[in-house]
């Protein structure tokens, strides 16, 4: 590739300015998963970062089972546009058996992979207009018990980390002294780091932010604190929890990292958020799926195949497998008719064998019945010769007696 000097003004230059008016029309999407315990405040923090009310209703904590729900926002800042979703964890750790509580978490974000997904396979796709619901960062909130995570924690963010950006954040740090804190957090990245699981890194191979988030990083996990009270401090009205000791000021810096989370999360780091989440956790969702239809950049002899080949082959073999099956049910079904048709001519033979037997069992009875009637007949007639004999000789005897008188 050769470079080549321009010897005017030509207006490509434009381009970024292109891209952002055409960015700033169309707005943004942001979807934000809270993941944490009934009462961690994962609500009021989001009324805290965003500086509104979304207006949420307290959770129970008697669900027999993890719900998910989400809803979606349209916030506006100065003539940007953002349409925002959070989704909460309803019920998350308050079952006895916590065994399958990442399993509702999981299958969520799947599902929006797979929407999404389905939606890129379209033959007339709208993704233009399509409501991307793919998560783009998962605030995973941990308990401020200064022990270290729990099992729960532990194996969630390990079935995750592959799946959706993960920042650990500590709830309610309020709770904590900050010498217990700082212990709190270094354990808490001695067991990820053991065990394996990735969280989200703010990347520093941009030379604008790459010494905020190389410095930031160093902060994980960001202990915050959450309020929707304002309070009047001096001259000025701020966010806080008011306590018998003192009060906690939620964007007092020496206070909390709330700060810190909203200029990672929102001011400086979301673009790069939703990028990692399509170009990442996205793709590795959508290569184990087409893997998984049968699809892939190279074939058997690991040479390359393209995508209608790899279709055609698959048509191919699913032609072929249907006229093994139409087959194999055409000899099933001749196979059956056979035994029927053996079955019946079986079955008639044993009526005929059945008909014979009563046919001649009947001409034997009717033969039986005949010789009856004919030696009943003869013994009539010999009764009636014998009777008539009787009576002549009655007669005569009577005669001679008549005589002698």
């Amino acid at each position: 590739m050769r470079t080549l000097k321009l010897s005017g003004h030509v207006g490509f230059d434009s381009l970024p300015d292109q891209l952002v008016n055409k960015s700033v029309q169309n707005g943004f999407v942001f979807n934000i998963l809270c993941i944490g315990e009934t009462g961690l405040g994962k609500s009021t923090l989001m009324d805290s970062l965003f500086n509104t009310n979304f207006e949420s209703t307290p959770s129970p904590h008697n669900l027999p089972t993890v719900k998910l729900k989400a809803h979606t926002y349209e916030l506006q800042e100065s003539n940007v546009r953002l349409k925002l979703t959070i989704c909460d964890t309803v019920g998350y750790g308050d079952q006895v058996n916590k065994e399958d509580s990442f399993k509702a978490v999981v299958d969520y974000i799947d599902a929006q992979f797979e929407a999404y997904l389905q939606e890129e396979l379209k033959i007339k796709r709208s993704l233009p207009s399509y409501h991307d619901s793919r998560l783009h960062v998962c605030l995973y909130f941990i308990c401020p018990t200064g022990h270290g995570l729990k099992s729960i924690d532990l194996v969630c963010m390990k079935k995750l980390d592959t799946k959706v950006n993960i920042i650990p954040i500590i709830a309610k740090a309020d709770t904590i002294s900050k010498t217990e804190l700082q212990k709190f957090k270094s354990k808490i990245i001695q067991e990820l780091q053991a065990n394996g699981v990735e969280i989200y890194q703010f990347p520093v191979d941009d030379d604008s932010v790459s010494d905020v988030n190389g410095a930031m990083n160093t902060h994980i996990p960001f202990a915050v604190v959450g309020s929707t009270d304002f309070v009047k401090i001096g001259n000025k009205t701020v966010r806080a929890r008011q306590y018998p000791w003192g009060t906690v000021q939620v964007e007092n810096e020496s206070h909390c990292d709330f700060v810190k989370l909203r200029e990672m999360l929102i001011r400086t780091n979301m673009e790069d958020m939703r990028d990692k989440t399509h170009a990442r956790h996205y793709e590795l969702y959508r290569r184990r799926r087409l893997a998984q239809m049968g699809f892939s950049d190279v074939d058997a002899d690991n040479k390359p195949v393209s995508f209608q080949q790899t279709f055609e082959q698959k048509r191919s073999a699913h032609l072929l497998e249907l006229q093994q099956k139409a087959d194999e049910v055409r000899q099933m079904f001749v196979q059956r008719v056979k035994e029927k048709e053996a079955e019946l001519k079986e079955a008639e033979k044993e009526l005929h064998a059945k008909f014979d037997k009563l046919k001649k069992e009947h001409t034997e009875e009717k033969k039986r019945l005949e010789e009856l009637r004919k030696k009943i007949e003869d013994d009539t007639i010999e009764f009636n010769r014998r009777k008539a004999q009787s009576a002549q000789s009655t007669h005569t005897l009577t005669l001679g007696k008549n005589k002698k008188k």
